[in-house]
């Protein structure tokens, strides 16, 4: 695959969700922050549930690994543009959770608007 701008976009993208994903797996307490008030750090169910969060953000950023070196370009485009979905869900479960604002749109709603972006520029 040609080395773009959006592959590059795809590859930092596929790095951020495995070292996420791996942060909030080792240390979910650290991982309390993504924008739902009231989440029980101290609870031991709460911290195994963002264990499986971070299991869950892991793959998805392994296979864009997998699709950068095996899959065309329009492939991982169709990827990013499906997958790029998760995140805005995200920014509004935070909204209707009465989370930060700030969160749900500086850290969900422009890690989807990155994704969808990038999708769109593997598909052109």
């Amino acid at each position: 695959m040609l080395t773009t701008l959006p592959t590059v976009v795809a590859g930092l993208l596929g790095a951020g969700l495995i070292l996420m994903g791996a942060n909030a797996f080792v240390r979910p307490r650290d991982a309390v922050g993504f924008g739902i008030p009231g989440a029980p750090v101290e609870d031991l169910g709460f911290q195994s549930w963002l264990r499986v969060k971070g299991l869950r953000e892991i793959g998805p950023g392994a296979f864009l690994f997998v699709l950068m070196a095996v899959a065309s370009s329009s492939v991982l485009g169709w990827y990013l543009l499906v997958f790029g979905l998760i995140p805005a869900g995200d920014a509004l479960v935070v909204l209707r959770s009465g989370g930060p604002k700030a969160t749900a749109y500086g850290v969900h709603a422009a890690t989807s608007a990155v994704m969808l972006l990038t999708g769109v520029g593997l598909l052109v």
